[in-house]
C-alpha cells in the first residue's frame, strides 16, 4: 500500500537504539552518529519505491559521510511475512546495491515505532545536537523517473543547509513509499 511519510515537529531528540547490523555485530546510534549529525532510513529489500531510489541513495549516503553526517539504513518489517527481507536476504541486498554504511534489523519493530515511521523509505535527520531538522524525501525525482538532469538532492541539500548555516528547510515534502509492515499481533 503506497504510503507518504508524516511531517513531524523539528527538535524532537534522536531516540536511542541499538540493531544487529548486516556486518554481524550491534550497532547503536552512539557509533554511528558523527559531527554533524545522523541520517537514518527506514528501508526494505522488496519495495519498488526502495528499489527505485537505492542507487542514488547510496550516492547520497556517501557524500553526506564526506560532509561528516552519519548514515543509516534500518529494515523494520516483518520478515516472517516477508521472506525477501530477511536477515540474510538483508546481507544480500546491501551487497548487490554496495552499501557503505550499516544496514539494521529491527527485528522487534520497536525502533521504527518509537520513530513514529510509516513506510520504506522513510527519513529522518538530525543535526549534531541530536535534534531532528529534516523528515522528507530523498529527492524531487518521480517514482520511476529517467529524468536525472533535473534532480534536486533535497535531503542532501538540507543537511548541507543546516550544518553551513545552522537552518532548516522550511518547505519539506513527504517520502513516499510502501507501508511498513507490521508483524499481526501487534
Amino acid at each position: 500500500m503506497l504510503i507518504n511519510s508524516k511531517i513531524v515537529n523539528k527538535g524532537w531528540k534522536l531516540k536511542p537504539f541499538e540493531l544487529l547490523s548486516v556486518q554481524g555485530s550491534n550497532v547503536n546510534e552512539k557509533i554511528l552518529f558523527k559531527k554533524n549529525g545522523l541520517v537514518i532510513a527506514f528501508i526494505c529489500n522488496h519495495c519498488p519505491y526502495v528499489k527505485d531510489i537505492i542507487n542514488r541513495l547510496v550516492m547520497d549516503f556517501q557524500e553526506l559521510n564526506g560532509i561528516d553526517v552519519g548514515t543509516v539504513a534500518i529494515m523494520p518489517n516483518d520478515a516472517e511475512s516477508y521472506p525477501e527481507d530477511s536477515y540474510e536476504n538483508m546481507i544480500k541486498f546491501a551487497k548487490e546495491n554496495n552499501f557503505s554504511f550499516h544496514y539494521l534489523f529491527d527485528q522487534s519493530q520497536e525502533i521504527a515505532k518509537s520513530y513514529n515511521a510509516v513506510c520504506t523509505p522513510d527519513f529522518f535527520c538530525f543535526d549534531k545536537n541530536k535534534e531532528l531538522f529534516y523528515r522528507g524525501r530523498l529527492d524531487n525525482l518521480k517514482y520511476k523517473s529517467k529524468d536525472s538532469l533535473s534532480r534536486i538532492k533535497e535531503l542532501v541539500n538540507a543537511c548541507k543547509l543546516k550544518n553551513t548555516k545552522g537552518l532548516a528547510v522550511e518547505k519539506q515534502y513527504s517520502s513516499m513509499g510502501c507501508s511498513i509492515k507490521w508483524k499481526k499481533s501487534q
